[in-house]
């Protein structure tokens, strides 16, 4: 059976369709293939998280899944508005221009293309531009240029969250100075020369846009072309999920709720996309505190929202200005109080060193989430500290030689205990359900800098002599004094030592490094009577401090441990057993 029809704004001349041919002209016109738009040079980058599903309805313009490449992370919009049919892509795989998103079903779509075939809007998301030279001004002398943010599409205005240099440091080209983040995508910003960067232009929490200066340099080769950086023109806000959104609540913020791989990252910031950002900021949550189940750490929203039902339910207490109870690690605290020291006298206000604001977050979440108990013990180092003395006056005359320091042989001594005793050398799973003991043995010291507290880590101690303990650890010290330690530098700890060394004090309560679940704590040695049996005699005694997670291990273990590592030290042949 042919049916005639005509549809408004067909010619006359138009073929007759039967109407098994008209529904399917009518459903391919109402299906689109949503396609990866132009993203400049960006190949095979990776999708990191999908924020659609089929059967969603999903507005023009609304993110679909989030791609992140060495250098930036960016959101891919939807080029046109309806329900999803089917997805194909998922989580990890890798995208290029052209590669096909999902299948939609938009009647909208097929009304219109009824009335007036048009080709599929272009993306929002702007084609980035082709690399352009970025002019560099290069003084009379030196090779002095000035290094500016180079041409970074619709970036205007964008924020500086990591500033990755500082002056006197020596930089090379295509090097990242910086990171910056718009509601959509973070990136990167490299250098365009080589060289050692005599004074920056711009600080954490800066904006700044195409142009410009973000520090001097005194090149060693001035390069006039900038390199292919690419980023989304920045887009309307994504529509909201169909899920039902907890109400707007704001939530008090005092403590890491998750590890820090990078110090994660952190990693440093929380691992999230720009649209999750933006989201928790709606809700007023801190993404510091909300524990991100997706890959590599990174939050989602229905981390985001899992987090907000928790605390609605009352796992964790809304913040309140009064001085009411909120939730710091699940515990009932009142309010910090709000208090104008100014009109008690003079102040001055200091911004806490980078390292503080990092460190000081995580050692609050330590603190107040795992049940410490701290253990004491004096260590006989008489006989030790005369071979370590002998040993360095027989070295006097090399300059290469390392200098031998009582924290060498701790670590060393606390190696051999830790083998002895593996609950110490393990972490609590990250379910709550069993222990993890890790065959390696990688021990941390805390190494005092100007700017604070860090942690480098000395690898596999179990497989390097004391002299080589010694180099390693002179290495990490002086990087963390002058700033340069790197993330895995301070990563993979299985035990900490923290030494006030010869600054003073007896015996104190080190925090425990999580997810490590014991900490040494050693102050200065003295000279002290000791009954020999016989007499009182003059012996060098070392204090040690061992705090130890309840969780995992008990106060007879912990006792036993701290014997060991004593007889240790009292006698290092013991090393060798």
């Amino acid at each position: 059976m042919t049916l005639e029809t005509r549809t408004r704004g067909m010619r006359r001349t138009d073929v007759l369709l039967s109407l098994p041919e008209l529904e399917h002209k009518a459903e391919e016109m109402a299906t689109i293939e949503i396609k990866v738009p132009d993203i400049g040079d960006f190949k095979d980058v990776e999708i990191i998280e999908v924020l659609v599903r089929p059967g969603d309805v999903v507005a023009r313009e609304q993110s679909l899944i989030t791609v992140e490449s060495d250098k930036a992370s960016m959101e891919i919009p939807s080029t046109a508005a309806g329900t999803i049919r089917e997805m194909r892509v998922g989580l990890g795989d890798k995208v290029s221009e052209g590669s096909l998103i999902l299948v939609l079903d938009s009647s909208e779509v097929a009304v219109a293309a009824k009335a007036a075939p048009a080709p599929v809007a272009a993306p929002s998301l702007a084609p980035v531009a082709t690399p352009q030279p970025v002019p560099v001004a290069a003084a009379a002398s030196g090779g002095v240029i000035d290094v500016k943010v180079p041409d970074i599409g619709d970036f205007k205005d964008v924020e500086i969250i990591e500033v990755l240099v500082k002056a006197g440091d020596t930089v090379a080209k295509d090097q990242s100075l910086i990171t910056v983040e718009s509601d959509k995508a973070s990136m990167e910003i490299p250098s365009t020369a080589a060289g050692v960067v005599q004074s920056l232009r711009v600080k954490l929490g800066d904006k700044v846009s195409e142009g410009s200066v973000i520090l001097t340099l005194a090149a060693s080769g001035v390069a006039v072309a900038a390199p292919p950086v690419f980023a989304p023109a920045p887009m309307p806000a994504a529509a909201p999920s169909p899920a039902a959104s907890p109400p707007s609540t704001a939530f008090a913020v005092e403590m890491v709720g998750r590890p820090q791989p990078a110090l994660e990252d952190a990693g440093i910031k929380a691992h999230a996309s720009p649209s999750v950002r933006r989201f928790a900021r709606e809700l007023g949550v801190d993404l510091a505190q909300v524990r991100g189940t997706g890959p590599k750490g990174r939050v989602t929203q229905d981390d985001v929202r899992g987090f907000v039902k928790g605390v609605i339910s009352g796992a964790a207490a809304p913040y309140t200005a009064a001085p009411a109870v909120s939730g710091v690690g699940g515990l009932p605290v009142l309010a910090w109080p709000q208090v104008d020291f100014a009109k008690f006298g003079p102040i001055e206000r200091v911004a806490m060193s980078r390292i503080k604001k990092l460190s000081g977050p995580n050692l609050h979440r330590n603190w107040v989430t795992i049940p410490h108990v701290t253990n004491h013990e004096d260590a006989d180092i008489t006989d030790l500290e005369a071979f370590r003395v002998q040993l360095n006056k027989e070295n006097e005359k090399n300059k290469d030689a390392a200098k031998l320091t009582m924290l060498a042989f701790l670590i060393k001594a606390c190696v051999a205990t830790l083998k002895k005793f593996p609950d110490f050398n393990g972490s609590i799973d990250p379910a709550g359900d069993a222990i993890i003991y890790k065959n390696y043995w990688h021990i941390g010291f805390a190494a005092d800098t100007p700017n604070g507290l860090v942690v480098p880590v000395v690898k596999d101690a179990d497989k390097k002599g004391i002299v080589e303990i010694a180099r390693e650890m002179a290495t990490l010290s002086a990087k963390a004094r002058e700033g340069k330690l790197g993330i895995a530098d301070m990563q993979g700890g299985t035990f900490s030592i923290s030494s006030l060394g010869g600054i003073g004090g007896t015996y104190f309560t080190p925090i425990i490094n999580a997810p490590e679940v014991a900490i040494l704590g050693v102050c200065r040695s003295s000279m002290r009577p000791v009954w020999d049996g016989k007499a009182f005699v003059p012996r060098l005694m070392l204090p040690l401090s061992l705090s130890w997670d309840h969780r995992v291990v008990d106060g007879a273990g912990a006792a036993r441990f701290n014997a060991h590592l004593a007889a240790v030290l009292a006698d290092f042949r013991r090393v060798l057993l």
